[in-house]
């Protein structure tokens, strides 16, 4: 069983994950021999800190272990071997696989070689759905529920692969959604196709604190850099949004601000201190989250 796509698991599939991830917090003890002997290939081609720490810490906390690389100029890629060729070569050796790569659709074409379960861990601006995972998850421990929600995405929803992949999946739950961005960094139009044919609303924005007030949940992205080709466009819009302490202080009780991070200046560290920034708590319950993925993908307990 592969995960590609947000939707490549239906909703009932994530309410079973999502239960498994309570389990696994309240009895964290009765998982830790649960993949023993099970092999987790880490193949990252790109930059990662959070999503590769938190796959190979769910994978160790499960009793598996890990073998990979974070630079593929470490390996055979670096002599020439095909895409193909190096994840026919990681099924001899690993029983699950997660793969980021900066091109769009790499994820799907390496589950088209292997019958070892494939996780995409980020492709291009395209999807990172695990990330999706964790935030939904985020969403509905803070929320309580994941239905009849506001959620405002701020920052960079062109380029966004988390924005993308959420909007898709909260298409699932009567979401209304608030779009912030610079006009240059508008959500694409084929993320908001899944909003309409839903028949749901959105509404979009280019001031930030005209939405704050309105939504249950704050959506920061950081502006990024490596996605523009033009560098002196990227140095005029990348202040566009920075999150102060007094934005918060009017909204509503139940109101959280989530940030798949890494940030850089987007939010500012006093916004830390409140009970309303719930980012680095979203950031833990991805190891939790992606435990209770593949545990289920591999058959375990």
């Amino acid at each position: 069983r592969n995960l590609i796509e947000p939707f490549d698991f239906s909703t009932e599939e994530l309410t079973r994950i999502f239960d498994l991830a309570d389990e696994i917090i309240r009895r964290p003890g009765e998982w830790l021999d649960s993949c023993r002997g099970k092999l987790l290939a880490t193949l990252f081609y790109e930059p990662s800190t959070r999503t590769r720490f938190s796959f190979e810490a769910a994978m160790l906390r499960l009793g598996g272990q890990v073998i990979g690389f974070d630079d593929p100029g470490t390996s055979s890629t670096a002599k020439g071997e095909t895409l193909a060729d190096t994840i026919r070569t990681i099924a001899c050796y690993a029983d699950i696989a997660v793969i980021r790569h900066p091109r769009e659709g790499t994820a799907r074409l390496a589950s088209k070689y292997t019958e070892m379960p494939v996780i995409n861990a980020g492709d291009g601006g395209h999807q990172h759905p695990t990330q999706t995972l964790l935030d939904l998850y985020s969403i509905k421990k803070t929320q309580g529920r994941l239905d009849n929600l506001h959620v405002a995405m701020v920052g960079d929803l062109k380029y966004g692969r988390t924005v993308h992949s959420l909007v898709i999946a909260l298409c699932n739950y009567n979401t209304t959604f608030h779009l912030v961005s610079p006009m240059e960094l508008k959500l694409p139009s084929s993320v908001k196709m899944h909003i309409k044919e839903k028949n749901l609303t959105y509404h979009q924005y280019t001031d930030m604190e005209e939405v704050i007030s309105q939504v249950d949940v704050l959506y920061m992205t950081r502006i990024q850099r490596e996605r523009f080709s033009d560098p002196l466009e990227y140095e005029r819009i990348k202040n566009a949004y920075i999150l102060q302490h007094h934005m918060i202080q009017d909204t509503r009780e139940n109101f959280r601000v989530l940030h798949p991070l890494p940030r850089v200046n987007e939010i500012d560290i006093k916004v830390d201190e409140s009970t309303k920034a719930y980012y680095f708590e979203q950031a833990l319950n991805g190891v939790y989250v992606r435990q209770a993925l593949m545990a289920l993908i591999l058959g375990v307990k």
